[in-house]
């Protein structure tokens, strides 16, 4: 093995074998902590080589920045240390960034002025300490650090286990913390819990603290199919070495190497297990999917249901179970008679937020499939239950109304007696008398969702006594609301359940087969601590009946919610962005102010939905349906201009019992091309030489990928059905997709006899997972990745006039519903009058073509009453000779802005206020908004303050803007009134047909008496 002493520096994040950076600080902290307190508080060791004196030791941190001492250059050893003073110290001790601009406390003054807000939020913000009272905001930064506290900040940073039993002398709300300490070794069970800690302690742990974080292994990675291994350091070097030997997968190896004369001995071990893509989506029964990749996923987000979801329906799944192996999903569909899947028709599964094993992949990605279920239900298991009932597991999900009929089953050749039970999705439980010994039982008539009856055959069991009630044989939550019992055998009923006392009783029990899940309300939520779980009549089928109980420890959620994607796309317009967090979020934090939009510019994005801080209005953020709360939307108003933009996001906390708060994220949005492809049109020949073929033709709006996920010329992306079928059918064997051009693909089916259209026919096609080069997909109008259109022959297409807009008296935008390839201006017309072409673009599948009026300008005020038309035969067509309709008229809509005449400023002063105004006239009727930010008025060259704006009657033509000004004196006064440059974005002033106005300049003279 080669070592490499030479360090090189990375800004990328680096995970270790403990679980990363945040673990590593944290062990850090811990070990630091206990073997601070060990030696400062409570046992009397000796330091060793680090044998110095607290004064020596305050030295030493003053040196390298850490502690300051007072002015008057002391350390101040026997002073009580403050809250404020030991975030400075850590803060400065572990290198967190000091955050400011945050402000996360109520307290008095704590605000921007206050010195400790940025060490009191950097460790707010690493999860280290948090406020005196969480519920009120209050950090308390002049407070006193008691042992107590201390010990709990130990207690939590090891992650110890907090026991059910307590003997020490400490506060209620700190027994465990201290207790579980004590336990542990780390500190003295005699020790004075309630006494402030002193600076001189804080010394002494930070200066252990220090000692600790010297020259370690913080972190490794391996590259290179484990020929490389790169070790960060904790003074944020790292060291590179590269191994005669690759490193055997899967295998703690130890490395050895030298860095600044200090040798090194590292378990590594290279870890290739977790998954890297996904390989099928299939469905042998129509109420499960089963997912499948080629490697080991994280369980917790592989078992979140809503990271599943389909284009076609809206239905919502019961569980996501993973497998033994870690690598496949199976997800279960709602316990609904009404939601399950139809044979042999194809779905689109989407996955979001999946991670794999490692957490290095978060898939994000769209997997059609077909349902095929052509298996009939069996019954897997019968197992009696004493001798009142007996249990029947079928191998699929099964309908409960044919489950639930005792017909359908009979012992020994003989009917039963009893009644049903059923558990969802798969689980029979009868209920009737049985002799004890061998048993034959005969199942019939049983449906899976594919109204497939089982397979019929006697299967044998044996019936025994059963005289004991249920024991539980585990009990688990992961929140503090919800708890799930197991028993060993099948219960048929729960009296009642609560926890610790029986004032704090279950909201709700849920019973389904063995395991019994139990709910309770905020207020009789469980403790942090351990908790005792109390079940009363628990009740098996042999009507055994016991109360039972059982002790859970909550394992608390503590991991910080993150954005794991944001996406932009453009949807009617407007910029659409999709924000997915890692975990549900809270919905009240997810508010305006806790976005913010920036240009490259780094300035904050004003107008286009968009407050003046550059947050988005209220009602642009929307919760995406059937997402839990992980994903939300954000809509500008009107799409952005091209650009690189930052989005930041910040105060985001989960729903877990203790909200997690999210550190703040911002990620980089590059608007140049994220508008999904459209289809531009559509159509079919038949070719000349054999009739029997038919070529379909699919025009997109952009340039289309032909290679990846979202491969234009995958046959299996393309369905069809002819003039009068109700199904969409695979194409046929045979059939291929050509890339005709950069946008086009042409579609040729085979021969077929008789063919496949008549004269007049229309064809339904299916396209689904279409995507340009950039990456974005084609979806349909609800955002789905499955879009149907229909087809007709080529000589039945032309292309139509979606709008024309006069955007001035001699100039019109028009909107044609295909994209053309040439366009000849003699073709059109407005008010009869020639054009002259100046420009044209391309929007979602259209042309947008800008014509000049080579004759008079339009004389109207109201362009809607004026007519733009098309010739009989136009000569514009698009690339394969589609033209434009011929002898189209369409009224012109209004497009023009409102402009300022040249009229002068009008001065008044307010018969009520005493206030002066001044009144701006525009060359049409306006409509005004009531603010004070639409214009701008300058007095003598100074700036004054406008204090209201408003309409000079209804839907007239002036606008009066009030101001005041210390800077008027009696005389001539000059005075400036501006329009707000923004607003083309904000329309403070619009004409009647939503225009904004345009930016407007008027000066005149204001006499004043």
């Amino acid at each position: 093995m080669r070592n490499t002493s030479d360090p090189i520096k990375e800004n990328s994040h680096v995970m270790n074998a403990q679980g990363g950076e945040k673990k590593v600080m944290k062990k850090i902290l811990s070990v630091a902590l206990s073997t601070a307190m060990a030696f400062s508080m409570f046992a009397s060791v000796a330091f060793g080589d680090t044998a110095v004196t607290p004064q020596q030791q305050f030295d030493a941190l003053k040196a390298k920045g850490i502690f300051n001492g007072y002015p008057d250059g002391t350390a101040g050893l026997d002073k009580e240390m403050t809250r404020a003073e030991f975030a400075k110290v850590i803060t400065k001790l572990l290198g967190l960034k000091e955050i400011t601009g945050v402000y996360s406390y109520n307290d008095k003054n704590y605000n921007a002025k206050n010195w400790a807000a940025p060490y009191i939020e950097a460790v707010t913000a690493a999860g280290i300490m948090e406020g005196k009272n969480v519920e009120k905001k209050i950090f308390d930064f002049n407070g006193k650090v008691t042992i107590a506290e201390m010990a709990t900040i130990l207690t939590r940073a090891l992650d110890l286990e907090i026991p059910t039993e307590t003997n020490n002398s400490a506060a209620a709300w700190a027994k465990g913390y201290v207790q579980a300490a004590i336990n542990a070794g780390l500190i003295d069970a005699n020790a004075n819990f309630s006494a402030n800690a002193s600076r001189e302690l804080l010394v002494g742990a930070a200066y252990s603290i220090d000692q600790a974080q010297s020259l370690k292994v913080t972190s490794y990675t391996v590259s290179e199919a484990g020929k490389v291994v790169e070790f960060k350091i904790s003074d944020g070097e790292t060291v590179k070495v590269t191994l005669d030997k690759a490193l055997e997968a899967n295998k703690e190896t130890e490395v050895k190497f030298t860095y600044k004369d200090k040798e090194f001995t590292e378990k590594v071990t290279y870890v290739v297990t977790a998954a890297t893509k996904l390989e099928t989506v299939s469905a042998s029964n129509l109420k499960e999917v089963t997912v499948k990749f080629d490697g080991k996923l994280d369980e917790k987000t592989a078992e979140d249901t809503s990271n599943y979801s389909f284009d076609e329906v809206d239905y919502t799944f019961e569980s996501a179970t993973l497998s033994e192996d870690g690598s496949t999903v199976t997800l279960l569909l709602d316990d609904s008679s009404n939601v399950f899947l139809t044979n042999q028709e194809e779905y689109t599964l989407n996955i979001e937020g999946v991670k794999n094993a490692d957490s290095s992949k978060t898939f994000s990605e769209s997997k059609a499939f077909t349902p095929v279920d052509t298996v009939l239900p069996e019954v897997t298991e019968v197992k009696g239950l004493g001798t009142k009932a007996f249990r029947v597991e079928f191998s699929e999900p099964v309908k409960e109304s044919s489950v639930n009929t005792t017909s359908n089953f009979k012992i020994d050749g003989k009917a039963i007696s009893g009644y049903v039970s059923y558990a969802y999705p798969n689980v029979a439980i009868i209920s009737t008398d049985l002799s004890v010994g061998e048993h034959t039982l005969t199942v019939s008539n049983v449906e899976d969702y594919n109204n497939f009856k089982n397979a019929t055959k006697d299967i044998k069991f044996t019936v025994a006594e059963d005289t004991t009630a249920p024991q539980v044989t585990s009990v688990k939550t992961t929140d503090l609301k919800v708890v799930e019992v197991t028993f060993d055998e099948p219960v048929k009923s729960v009296s009642s359940a609560y926890q610790t006392s029986s004032s704090k009783t279950a909201d709700t029990i849920t019973v389904n087969d063995n395991k019994v899940t139990l709910t309770f309300s905020p207020a009789n939520q469980l403790s942090l601590g351990s908790n005792t779980v109390f079940l009363t009549g628990v009740t098996d089928y042999s009507n055994n009946s016991a109360d039972r109980q059982a002790t859970v420890d909550p394992t608390l959620d503590t991991e910080r919610p993150t954005v794991a994607s944001v996406k932009a796309a453009v949807k009617e317009n407007n910029h659409v962005f999709t924000i997915e967090f890692s975990k549900d979020v809270n919905d009240e934090d997810v508010v305006a102010a806790n976005f913010t939009l920036k240009d490259s510019d780094g300035d904050v994005v004003q107008g286009y939905g968009f407050d003046s801080e550059g947050h988005p209005l209220a009602n642009g953020l929307e919760l995406v349906s059937n997402t839990g709360g992980k994903k939300y939307t954000l809509t500008t108003i009107g799409k952005l201009p091209a650009d690189t933009y930052t989005l930041e996001i910040a105060n985001i906390r989960d729903t877990a019992a203790i909200k997690n708060t999210m550190l703040p994220y911002s990620t980089k949005l590059n608007l140049a091309d994220v508008s999904n492809p459209a289809i531009a049109g559509t159509w079919y020949e038949v070719p000349s030489n054999n009739s029997e073929r038919l070529n379909i033709y699919v025009q997109y709006d952009k340039a289309i990928a032909v290679s990846g996920t979202g491969n234009a010329t995958d046959v299996n992306k393309y369905s069809y059905k002819l003039q009068g079928s109700n199904s969409y059918l695979p194409l046929p064997v045979n059939s291929s997709v050509t890339a005709v051009n950069a946008e086009t693909v042409r579609i040729s089916l085979p021969a077929k006899d008789g063919g496949y259209v008549n004269t007049g026919d229309q064809v339904g096609l299916q396209i689904v997972n279409i995507a340009d080069v950039n990456g974005n997909y084609l979806v349909d109008t609800n955002g789905n990745y499955v879009v149907t259109t229909t087809v007709k022959a080529k000589a039945e297409n032309a292309i139509g006039v979606v709008k024309a807009t006069a955007t001035s008296k001699t100039r019109v935008k028009v909107e044609f519903d295909g994209l053309l390839s040439s366009v000849n201006a003699n073709d059109f017309k407005v008010d009869g009058q020639s054009l002259k072409t100046v420009s044209t673009t391309t929007d979602n599948g259209h042309s947008i073509v800008t014509f000049d009026i080579t004759g008079d300008e339009l004389t109207v005020s109201d362009p809607t009453s004026v007519l733009f038309t098309s010739v009989d035969s136009p000569k514009s067509v698009n690339a394969f000779g589609i033209p434009v309709k011929g002898g189209e008229s369409v009224n012109l809509k209004d497009g023009i802005a409102p402009a300022s005449t040249s009229a002068p400023l009008i001065f008044g002063t307010d018969t009520v206020t005493g206030a002066t105004y001044a009144v701006v006239t525009f060359d049409e009727a306006v409509k005004v908004a009531n603010n004070t930010t639409g214009f701008l008025v300058y007095v003598k060259g100074q700036a004054a303050t406008v204090t209201a704006v408003d309409q000079v009657g209804v839907d007239a033509d002036q606008a009066r803007v009030v101001f005041t000004s210390d800077n008027l004196a009696t005389g001539n006064n000059t005075v400036e009134v501006y329009l707000n440059s923004n607003n083309s974005s904000a329309k403070y002033v619009t004409d009647i047909a939503g225009n904004a106005a345009t930016s407007a300049k008027k000066t005149g003279t204001y006499t004043k008496n």
